[in-house]
């Protein structure tokens, strides 16, 4: 009798706890699809895609097609749509190693900025890097202390001349005139520069404005001791590849190609947005070649003035 009377708690025990293991389990379930259904009601829609094939692929194309025109007839161009990117600073890390850049040197940079008020709040990322601009303040500036340090390409490009842009006088001078903060100067540091071992990936070339530049430890040749910056990847251009922080965003915000070209996809995304396209700091009148998509014009635009 007493044995039959510690069976029966014992399933009344199972019993209760299954009960409460199953209102647990449709409570979880109600409460996460309330929270789905609460997310799905203030999201944004993603930006749609572009049709037809691979956006990488189209603007291969389109890179095709400009370097079989004159350099003087290219007008390089970059969009970057604001609303998809995470600032995941891959883009970042892939210029880094791309350029062989030191410490204390970034062409690309992923600023963000906050807006709003608890519990309204909204972050955006806002990837910047010089801005090739048709009117550059830079070059006006630094050729003032070293004829000949900056030009400016036919296709657009800011281009610097490693072996004139000397010193700290004219990088402070272009620094200055820069309303993008865009030029970095080059100390020779070297990231295992202090460790145990030297690392064979300090000792690789880059091939700025086509030439193949070595820094080495303890010598102050260029690019060491003088500014340096963006330059679309120029050497990739040459060789009918796509800037390096193009083909890694992983969010494909950013997209290059010709302005020139009514065809190329840079001219349609700038066409089909044209309410929401914004440039950094346009009221400076430098006219920059780096375009933003933006959910805001405004916003934006009074963030970067």
């Amino acid at each position: 009798m007493k044995k039959l009377s510690v069976t029966k708690k014992a399933e009344e025990r199972r019993n209760f706890l299954k009960t409460v293991l199953a209102g647990a389990v449709i409570g979880a379930g109600l409460l996460a699809k309330r929270e789905r259904a609460e997310a799905a009601s203030s999201e944004k829609p993603l930006p749609e895609l572009p049709d037809g094939e691979s956006p990488l692929l189209r603007m291969q194309r389109d890179l095709q097609r400009a370097l079989r025109k004159p350099v003087d007839e290219r007008r390089w161009v970059m969009v970057i749509d604001q609303r998809k990117c995470v600032g995941c600073n891959a883009c970042r890390v892939a210029c880094v190693t791309e350029n062989a850049l030191p410490p204390g040197v970034t062409y690309r940079t992923v600023p963000e900025t906050q807006s709003g008020e608890y519990p309204k709040v909204s972050r955006f990322f806002m990837p910047t890097q010089c801005m090739q601009c048709d009117k550059p303040p830079c070059l006006g500036a630094a050729n003032a202390v070293s004829r000949g340090s900056i030009t400016k390409r036919p296709d657009g490009i800011v281009a610097i001349n490693y072996r004139k842009f000397r010193g700290r006088k004219a990088f402070q001078a272009a620094v200055k005139a820069c309303p993008f903060k865009a030029l970095y100067y080059d100390d020779g540091r070297f990231f295992t520069e202090g460790t145990p071992a030297f690392q064979p990936y300090e000792k690789r070339e880059s091939y700025d404005y086509g030439a193949m530049w070595k820094r080495v430890k303890g010598q102050n040749n260029p690019p060491i001791g003088g500014g340096r910056k963006c330059h679309f990847c120029l050497h990739r251009l040459t060789a009918s590849m796509l800037p390096v922080c193009v083909t890694t965003c992983i969010g494909r915000a950013a997209f290059f190609g010709d302005l020139n070209d009514p065809q190329s996809l840079v001219s349609e995304l700038l066409e089909k947005n044209r309410a929401k396209v914004v440039r950094i700091r346009e009221n400076r009148g430098t006219e920059p070649r780096v375009y933003y998509i933006v959910d805001d014009p405004a916003l934006a635009a009074a963030y970067h003035t």
